[in-house]
């Protein structure tokens, strides 16, 4: 299962970047759906469901460096 979340300014005017959310089956490596999330049970290998999950978040922005910001005086 993937999710993605694309970036969006946050009302405090943070930015949230885009991250992408992947699940699959520790026990094969399958990528789960819905269906299999709430039967508990992978599809694929018949095994009762251990989710490993990995998170990907990409840079949106890149603040602005200047020499104080960069530990120069």
């Amino acid at each position: 299962m993937r999710e993605v979340i694309e970036a969006y300014k946050m009302e405090d005017g943070r930015k949230h970047p885009k991250t992408e959310i992947v699940k699959v089956c520790a026990n094969c490596g399958f990528d789960v759906d819905e269906a299999e999330l709430e039967a508990d049970t992978c599809s694929d290998c018949g095994e009762s469901l251990n989710l490993k999950q990995s998170v990907s978040i990409w840079a949106t922005s890149v603040p602005k460096a200047g020499g104080k910001t960069m530990g120069q005086t």
